[in-house]
């Protein structure tokens, strides 16, 4: 059976291609045989209950420039796609909502979509990772600022985040006695709820990516380690990557989350490990497959589509809904 997938993802003429996930499924469908097709979120549309899109047959190739070559355009109703996988990046907003529902649609006509549409709209990144508080660091999410600085005097040094943004934007620590404590308080919660947690000197040693693929861990993550200058170990922000064996506790935290993520249909998932503590879990576009393949040569990218080709497989033949 000759497969046709279906990647939607922001635009491929801006990622950098030796570094993006997205483009190595693109590359491990098309090593695998597979009919590939390039959409964009917002090409995605509902006609009488049907989702459809604009489409391009798409070729890729691993090199720095001239990565990829598009087909002409189709528009497609996306029940011709055996399998669709979303990849596109926060913020989770109206927009992203929107291609989620119209995914969704897609999977009520028998495509399987990867990660699972309506999982994807009932989750925020940051918040998830707090239906495991027993591996998380001390956290709070609010928007009231005496309960901020009531954490900032219980824990002396935190951090605040907003929930919706990516990449280590718009991230900040606070020590007790910072003069700017009121001002970042009033920056960051003017935006709404914000996630505060107690900060982790860990932070310094770095911050390990560890992606699972239906809940089990890939054999190694990449450590991302902050700049002298930064403490944001994000690679967006300047960190550097090393790949690293994944410790007892890494396996630990993934044995204790993995399996209730996959449950719900999070088969593609980035876990952000800080020490001993779990901080983050990405499920939208989670990165760092490529790093790892270029050390390991174990091809995550693939494994997730192989994984995929079975899921498909069973349920073809009765095994799952």
């Amino acid at each position: 059976m000759r497969i046709t997938l279906g990647v939607v993802m922001d635009p491929i003429d801006r990622i950098k291609p030796y570094k993006d996930t997205s483009f190595a499924m693109l590359l491990a469908a098309q090593a695998r045989g597979w009919r590939v097709y390039y959409l964009e979120p917002n090409w995605l549309y509902a006609e009488q209950g049907r989702a459809k899109s604009r489409a391009h047959p798409i070729t890729v190739f691993d090199r720095r420039d001239q990565w990829f070559e598009l087909g002409a355009a189709e528009t497609v109703d996306l029940s011709v796609f055996d399998i669709v996988i979303q990849r596109q990046d926060p913020p989770v907003d109206v927009n992203y909502h929107s291609v989620t529902a119209l995914l969704a649609l897609a999977e009520q006509a028998g495509v399987l979509v990867a990660n699972r549409p309506n999982a994807l709209r009932s989750a925020n990144e940051k918040l998830l990772a707090q239906e495991f508080p027993a591996v998380c660091p001390p956290t709070l999410v609010t928007r009231e600022a005496a309960a901020i600085r009531a954490f900032l005097a219980e824990h002396g040094h935190i951090v605040l985040k907003p929930l919706d943004a990516m990449g280590g934007s718009s991230v900040f620590q606070l020590q007790a006695g910072d003069l700017n404590t009121e001002v970042i308080i009033e920056t960051m919660i003017a935006q709404g709820l914000i996630m505060v947690q107690r900060f982790l000197p860990a932070v310094r040693e770095g911050d390990r990516r560890i992606l699972l693929i239906n809940g089990i861990p890939v054999d190694h993550a990449l450590l991302r380690t902050p700049q002298d200058s930064d403490f944001r170990a994000n690679l967006a922000a300047g960190g550097r990557g090393t790949v690293v064996p994944l410790r007892a506790r890494d396996r630990e935290i993934a044995a204790l989350v993995g399996p209730a993520l996959a449950a719900r249909g999070f088969w593609f998932v980035g876990l952000d490990v800080i020490g001993e503590h779990l901080t983050e879990i990405n499920v939208t576009s989670p990165t760092c497959a490529r790093e790892i393949d270029a050390v390991c040569r174990n091809d995550p990218a693939g494994q997730f589509l192989d994984f995929l080709r079975d899921r498909l497989a069973e349920r073809r033949a009765g095994v799952h809904p």
